[in-house]
């Protein structure tokens, strides 16, 4: 029984979830020939202020409200 660990930060949708989770679920019972109920996938959310890289945090990279920005972009 896989488990599929995504990380990401906050500011997605329900709907965006949903299907992130189908699509992975989708895949891993495809690829590794397993039953849907078989597969669980773990989203953790993290806020920008939490998420660095480059040696320095999202909030101050890229603002606390980024997601927003590249949702209402797509």
């Amino acid at each position: 029984m896989p488990i599929v660990n995504i990380k990401i930060a906050k500011g997605r949708s329900i709907e965006q979830k949903k299907k992130l989770v189908k699509d992975i679920t989708d895949v891993v019972v495809k690829d590794l020939d397993l039953r849907p109920e078989w597969v669980t996938v773990l989203i953790d959310e993290y806020d920008r202020e939490n998420w660095a890289s480059g040696g320095e945090l999202h909030s101050e990279k890229y603002g606390l409200d980024s997601a927003k920005k590249e949702l209402n972009n797509t």
